[in-house]
């Protein structure tokens, strides 16, 4: 059931688009703060997958059925 605040309607996103903004953001704070060796992100980026990751859970709590 969506909860309404003016003009929107948020809806909880699903299972799976929790699941890649949670390890997008793990995965982030794991190659920032540990500097860990993650492919296709230093950790000069980490700032950049942080932000991917909270876009990805806006998207899905924005939009029904996604």
């Amino acid at each position: 059931m969506p909860y309404r605040r003016g003009s929107f309607a948020f809806t909880p996103p699903s299972f799976v688009i929790f699941a890649i903004a949670l390890v997008l953001a793990l995965v982030a704070m794991l190659a920032h703060y540990i500097h860990a060796s993650v492919p296709l992100l230093s950790a000069a980026h980490a700032f950049d997958a942080l932000a991917i990751a909270f876009v990805v859970l806006t998207i899905g709590v924005l939009f029904r059925g996604v």
